[in-house]
């Protein structure tokens, strides 16, 4: 078996649904992740863990030592998940989750973006940004507030120039952390409405768990 290129797995495992601990996910969804975040365990608890602490530095670290780290993190994802994917690169769309932040925010934070596009730079995967994020927000892992599906909604739309070139045979929504679903369920709903033909599937990092007896 060929070693993987990170601390997870190669292969993706599939969401078992429905979930309780992703509880907007619905049955029909199809979701995949690597591996496994234990929320409260810190970024010593394990591997994985350290791996998304690593991914969702902030920005405003760049240039200081630890940034490496990030940068690292980035490689190390996408090299994952070109060996999971290998053999669907060139019929899958690759659509980031978007950042907490908007675009004009000096805090946005592209990560998911650059992994996608390290997943296969030459020649380059099909990525877009069709999912964008009008306006700035906590991020999800600094709030107490889970915001549903329609409340993520409300703050997508789809970036209707890339949507005029039709997508690959599967549409990838690609996110760091499966934590409630509602990130996946709200850009779903409007890739479906744009793409009502085209079958979407939500790729994660990792999938949130608690600690054992939590």
């Amino acid at each position: 078996m060929a070693r993987s290129p990170s601390s997870l797995p190669l292969r993706l495992t599939k969401v078992d649904t429905p979930a309780p601990d992703h509880w907007y996910l619905a049955e029909a969804d199809m979701c995949f992740f690597l591996g496994e975040y234990t929320t409260g365990g810190g970024y010593q608890f394990s591997p994985t863990n350290q791996l998304i602490w690593n991914l969702k530095k902030r920005v405003d670290l760049r240039g200081r030592p630890e940034w490496h780290h990030k940068e690292r993190a980035i490689q190390e994802v996408a090299a994952t998940l070109r060996a999971a994917l290998q053999k669907l690169l060139d019929r899958i769309t690759f659509v980031p989750i978007p950042p907490s932040k908007a675009k004009d925010h000096p805090l946005y934070d592209d990560r998911m973006t650059q992994v996608c596009k390290a997943v296969r730079p030459r020649p380059p995967a099909d990525v877009r940004e069709l999912i964008v994020q009008r306006v700035s927000t906590p991020a999800a892992h600094e709030s107490q507030k889970h915001p549903t599906p329609q409340d993520i909604a409300a703050l997508y739309e789809v970036d209707i120039p890339l949507a005029h070139s039709p997508p690959g045979d599967v549409i990838c929504i690609v996110d760091d952390v499966l934590t409630t679903g509602a990130h996946f369920v709200a850009a779903q709903s409007l890739l479906k409405r744009q793409f009502p033909k085209t079958p979407v599937i939500g790729v994660f990092v990792a999938r949130r768990i608690g600690k054992e007896g939590t």
